[in-house]
């Protein structure tokens, strides 16, 4: 279980507020486990993150002119968006499943998220019915912003992403510091449900690549810098949910666009490799 799902049901949990810089770069897959090893000697694996990584399934929000995915293409420098977040596999996500209902939003080069943990149905009733989520007075007021936000803009599901993530701390003078890696990232435009079984999800990012984000409450330390620089890996604006926006045509390709390959996944049970190199048949994982 990830540090982000250990919430059981019931009514809102804790707020949760972050402050920090991002840095993406797109690196192969098979680059991967070196990347992890040399970044081992200085970082730490999150202690939730289990072996081979965890499932993350985020379900977008947006306006019928997709307002968000513009603000993020055209760069302005305050934008934001909606999304609804859980932690583990989609197959298992149940009414009660604890979920996260986000507000991320981008201010210069700062990203600042906060987020309330709510039992899905809960998340779905205020994200899809616009009903009120039963909470304490502080999580009440963040709750009412997402409320207020979704009936100003009329927001509305506008796509769903996934993918397996990898993850790595700071300890001594780096705490704070996180590096993840996300591969086998996947996304789809209906079934707006997150534990629909019988969903198919495309790979929107071609899967011989894997996205590494450096995440840093201040700074990105010199000797992170330099393996980046050694390992001539170049930052890139690439963006998951702009990826699946413009995978399923409900845009132009934009400049920023990762161009992917005709790869689907193979429906609800399927082969993958699991941790220690086993295959285990899944839904779509």
């Amino acid at each position: 279980m990830t540090a982000d799902a250990r919430h059981g049901p019931g009514v809102a949990g804790r707020l949760h507020a972050f402050n920090r810089y991002e840095i993406k770069y797109l690196v192969p897959a098979a680059d991967v486990p070196a990347l992890r090893d040399e970044l081992a000697v200085r970082l730490d694996t999150d202690a939730h993150c289990p072996p081979g990584g965890y499932g993350v399934w985020s379900l977008y929000y947006d306006t019928p002119s997709l307002r968000f995915y513009w603000e993020k293409i055209e760069g302005i420098k305050f934008r934001r968006k909606l999304r609804i977040r859980h932690y583990g596999e989609a197959h298992d996500v149940t009414d009660e499943s604890p979920v996260y209902v986000e507000i991320k939003q981008r201010v210069n080069r700062v990203t600042q998220k906060r987020r309330l943990c709510l039992p899905y149905r809960a998340a779905r009733a205020l994200c899809d019915r616009r009903e009120a989520a039963e909470a304490g007075r502080r999580e009440r007021a963040f709750a009412d912003e997402v409320l207020e936000l979704l009936v100003r803009l009329d927001l509305r599901p506008t796509a769903i992403t996934g993918y397996r993530r990898e993850a790595l701390v700071g300890r001594d003078q780096d705490t704070g510091l996180r590096v993840t890696f996300d591969r086998r990232v996947r996304g789809r435009d209906r079934d707006f449900h997150l534990g629909t079984a019988t969903a198919e999800n495309r790979f929107i990012i071609p899967p011989r690549l894997a996205v590494m984000e450096i995440k840093a409450n201040e700074r990105v330390p010199y000797w992170l810098t330099d393996l980046a620089a050694r390992r001539d890996l170049t930052v890139v604006r690439v963006s998951k949910y702009c990826q699946s926006v413009e995978a399923y045509g409900k845009a132009p390709r934009s400049a920023f666009h990762i161009p992917e390959e005709p790869a689907h996944d193979a429906g609800p049970a399927h082969l993958t490799p699991a941790p220690h190199g086993r295959e285990e048949k899944t839904r779509v994982a």
